[in-house]
C-alpha cells in the first residue's frame, strides 16, 4: 500500500511530465489559454495513459522482454522482441487515442472542435509514450503499479496544463510588458511552476536515524588513540629521567 501512494504523489508532484522532464509541452502550450479546453484535452490525457500504460505493460512482461514468450513453450525462452517497444507502443497509443477521439466527438461537440488538430495528436503526444517508456525503464513490478502509475502520471500533466490555462486567463488582463506576452511571459510562469513542484522532492525523503553502532565504534578509537598518546608520553617522560 505504501509503495502505490508513495507512487502516486511521486508521479505527480515530483516527476511531473511536465515540470520535471518537459514531456507534452507542444500540447501544453497550444491548448492552454482557455480552462475549458485544457479540461478537456487533461482528461483525454488521464484516460489514455491510465489505458495505455497496462496495456504496455502487460505486452513488455509477456511478449517484448527477454524470455517473455516462455508461456508458448520452451523453445520460444531466448526470443527477444524488446526491438519491437516503440512500434507496439505507438500502436496501443493510437488505438487508444482514436477511441478517445470517437467519445468526445460523439458526447461534446463543442469540446472536440475547440480541441482541434491537438485531440488526435495526442496519438505522437511524447508526454503518452514517455509514460509508457518510463514505466519500462522503471521496471514497474505489477500490474497494479502500473495502473497507478499511468493515472498518476495524467494526473500530473493534467494539473500542470489546469494551472497554466487559470493563470494565462488571467494575466492576459495584466499590464506586461511587449517583449514578454503571450509565449515568452508562459515560459517564465512555467518555469517558476517548475521550480514550486520540485520543492514537493522533499515529502519523500526523509532522513534516517544515524546507526548507533557507528558512532560507538568512532569514540572508542577515539579514547583508545588518546590513550595510547598518553603512555607514549609517559614513556618518554620515565626515558629522560
Amino acid at each position: 500500500m505504501i509503495e502505490h501512494i508513495e507512487l502516486f504523489f511521486k508521479s505527480i508532484f515530483i516527476d511531473n511530465m511536465v515540470f520535471a522532464v518537459f514531456l507534452g509541452m507542444c500540447s501544453y502550450l497550444a491548448v492552454s489559454k482557455k480552462v475549458a479546453t485544457a479540461v478537456g484535452l487533461g482528461a483525454a490525457v488521464i484516460f489514455v495513459l491510465a489505458i495505455t500504460v497496462p496495456l504496455n505493460w502487460l505486452l513488455d512482461q509477456y511478449l517484448l522482454q527477454p524470455g517473455a514468450l516462455s508461456w508458448l513453450g520452451e523453445e520460444f525462452i531466448d526470443y527477444d522482441l524488446g526491438f519491437l517497444s516503440f512500434i507496439m507502443f505507438i500502436a496501443t497509443i493510437a488505438t487508444m487515442v482514436q477511441l478517445v477521439e470517437i467519445i468526445v466527438e460523439k458526447f461534446s461537440p463543442s469540446l472536440y472542435n475547440s480541441l482541434g488538430i491537438f485531440l488526435p495528436l495526442i496519438a505522437v503526444n511524447c508526454a503518452i509514450l514517455g509514460g509508457s517508456l518510463f514505466m519500462q525503464s522503471r521496471e514497474i513490478e505489477t500490474l497494479g503499479l502500473a495502473v497507478n502509475y499511468g493515472i498518476s502520471s495524467g494526473i500530473g500533466w493534467f494539473l500542470a496544463i489546469l494551472a497554466i490555462a487559470s493563470i494565462r486567463e488571467k494575466i492576459r488582463y495584466s499590464n506586461i510588458p511587449g517583449p514578454l506576452r503571450g509565449l515568452g511571459i508562459t515560459f517564465i510562469v512555467t518555469g517558476l511552476m517548475g521550480i514550486g513542484f520540485l520543492s514537493f522532492g522533499g515529502m519523500l525523503t526523509g532522513g534516517d536515524e544515524a546507526p548507533a553502532e557507528p558512532t560507538q565504534t568512532v569514540q572508542t578509537v577515539e579514547i583508545e588513540s588518546t590513550l595510547n598518546q598518553e603512555k607514549e608520553i609517559v614513556n618518554i617522560t620515565k626515558t629522560e629521567n
